[in-house]
């Protein structure tokens, strides 16, 4: 049987990831310690996803940390050969909590994503490895960008070269403020492409916008529109950081990665791919009108209050261009729009969410 290894598993999009293996047939173990729940608290904890993905049929939990390397190899050397895909989801994805502890936040980003990929080169070489990286690797290098500020949001000035499709892979990573969360990813992501350009490997560094979809256990500090959603819902108040609440994001729902995911394991690029993936020009808002749909989808308003200071090295327009990720796997399209995603975050936790509203 084809045998697929994921991290985090009960996040976001290891979640996602496996759901859709598991119904492809392919036996999945994944590695998940709910480091969410260490993060961002007993709300954002992912120990019930974690439930949920046992009782599906090819699926097998592993309680391990990715930092530990003896836990790691456990599983791989078990699995060996067998295992022709590597999705490596897991992740602290906070600029904020990344700078509290950058130690840790280094260990987990970039130390545990090179134990895996030197645990692949031994085990299973010929496996494709994924990763989930960010847009925050080109650090604040975007925010040079011509910009023109209209009514709602930040645009990049129509006459500029990504003003018609987004920001490409080319953009330097160099040079510019990242965060330290950005920086750790950079170092992860340099190693992805390493891996793949020195030992012939074939991995992919997935370069990704705002990631989201309804098993998304949003916090304040990570995860903006299943965060907001939930505060619209259940009446709480959100702060906005900065640009006027203009800054604008691609968003793109959780089905729609691993599809992208599953289209590179099929047919897999050596070399050290590396790709934008995100909402695009096709799906993307800006704070002010994430907050205007969500109101109108949940038929609520949102108390919010906005705080001028902004996010260290955030993004005041970030718009994914996609087309070297389609012109290398055209039969990837997205199914979610902007307003499909919001609703399907919604329909499915509203009546959750109804016995926490204030």
């Amino acid at each position: 049987m084809t045998t697929a290894i994921v991290t985090g598993s009960a996040g976001l999009i290891g979640s996602e990831t496996a759901r859709t293996l598991c119904g492809h047939g392919v036996a999945v173990t994944g590695i998940d310690n709910d480091m969410r729940r260490v993060f961002f608290g007993s709300e954002a904890s992912t120990a019930g996803v974690r439930e949920e993905l046992r009782a599906l049929s090819g699926y097998r939990h592993v309680d391990a940390d990715i930092r530990d390397f003896a836990a790691l190899e456990r599983v791989f050397s078990e699995l060996g050969t067998a295992v022709s895909l590597v999705v490596h989801t897991a992740a602290q994805p906070s600029h904020d909590w990344a700078a509290r502890d950058p130690l840790l936040d280094f260990d987990v980003n970039a130390a545990a994503t090179l134990k895996l990929l030197e645990l692949t080169r031994r085990h299973c070489p010929d496996a494709a490895f994924v990763f989930t990286s960010t847009n925050k690797v080109y650090g604040d290098t975007p925010n040079a960008l011509p910009l023109v500020e209209r009514e709602s949001r930040w645009e990049v000035d129509p006459a500029h070269a990504y003003a018609a499709h987004g920001i490409p892979e080319t953009m330097s990573i160099d040079q510019c403020l990242h965060s330290v969360f950005g920086a750790s990813k950079v170092a992860a992501d340099i190693a992805v492409q390493e891996f793949g350009r020195y030992f012939g490997m074939k991995t992919a560094a997935f370069r990704c916008g705002c990631l989201t979809g309804p098993q998304h256990s949003g916090a304040e500090l990570h995860g903006f529109l299943a965060y907001l959603m939930k505060c619209v819902c259940i009446g709480r108040t959100y702060t906005v950081f900065g640009y006027k609440g203009k800054q604008v994001r691609d968003n793109i729902h959780s089905a729609d990665v691993v599809s992208a995911f599953l289209e590179f394991w099929r047919a897999p690029r050596p070399g050290g791919q590396v790709y934008n993936l995100g909402g695009g020009t096709f799906s993307n808002c800006s704070m002010l009108e994430a907050i205007e749909k969500c109101e109108a989808i949940a038929g609520r308003t949102l108390q919010w209050t906005y705080s001028p200071t902004n996010r260290i090295g955030d993004h005041i327009w970030y718009v994914s261009d996609l087309r070297k990720f389609q012109a290398d796997y055209p039969g990837w399209t997205q199914q979610y729009s902007l307003d499909a995603l919001l609703r399907d975050i919604y329909q499915s936790n509203v009546e959750r969410w109804a016995g926490e509203r204030t």
